[in-house]
């Protein structure tokens, strides 16, 4: 079975439903692109450690990458293997340096702990082809057909009234007092959705 490579390089949220998010992964060295849609507690565990913020305390997945660093067990990489009703399946594969080890997991608890170990991540070529979408950068047709398939993905997800706030009013200073609070409340789907703000003040 041909193992292609990703990375990830958006998390994205759908624009209908505002708890709703989708995780971006992009072939490397190629145009592919394969939105997987995930919870909102797995979207916070993903930004967590793409922006390095600081929890007060671990999250889940920041204590089992600690629990696999006490005991010497490195997650090597993970396999995105099958795809059925529209659910996508991953494989960890760990190792302590002797032996290789092969667990079942969610694809969006694989993503958020492939990030933390900043190991690869692969994907069978025939669910590239599936589910992928070709989005060369240049080519603004495929990126607005990317945008469509993840809103496609969200717009079935049922989700909770949103409850953010208007940080577009916000100044840089009132922006980063939230951040600071959020974090310290725990509140990690705020403080990304903060985080997004300030990164499009920033360009």
């Amino acid at each position: 079975m041909k193992k292609i490579p990703l990375e990830i390089i958006a998390l994205s949220h759908s624009v209908t439903q505002s708890h709703s998010f989708a995780v971006v992964l992009g072939e490397v060295d190629g145009t592919r692109r394969l939105p997987i849609v995930i919870g909102g507690f797995e979207a916070q565990a993903i930004a967590v450690a793409l922006d390095n913020m600081k929890p007060s305390r671990p999250l889940t997945h920041d204590l089992m990458k600690t629990i696999c660093d006490t005991f010497s067990v490195e997650l090597d990489h993970v396999f995105i293997s099958k795809l059925k009703d529209g659910i996508f399946f991953s494989t960890l594969i760990f190792t302590n340096g002797e032996q290789s080890y092969e667990l079942d997991s969610r694809t969006s608890d694989a993503l958020a702990l492939a990030v933390r170990f900043e190991c690869p991540i692969f994907v069978a070529e025939t669910i590239l082809q599936e589910a992928g979408v070709d989005a060369d950068i240049v080519d603004e047709q495929n990126e607005s057909e990317l945008e469509e398939k993840i809103e496609e993905l969200t717009a079935n997800v049922s989700t909770p009234p949103s409850s953010a706030s208007n940080f577009g009013n916000m100044s840089l200073e009132e922006l980063n007092e939230e951040l600071d609070a959020a974090l310290e409340n725990e509140d990690y789907e705020r403080a990304a959705r903060i985080r997004d703000e300030l990164k499009k003040r920033g360009k």
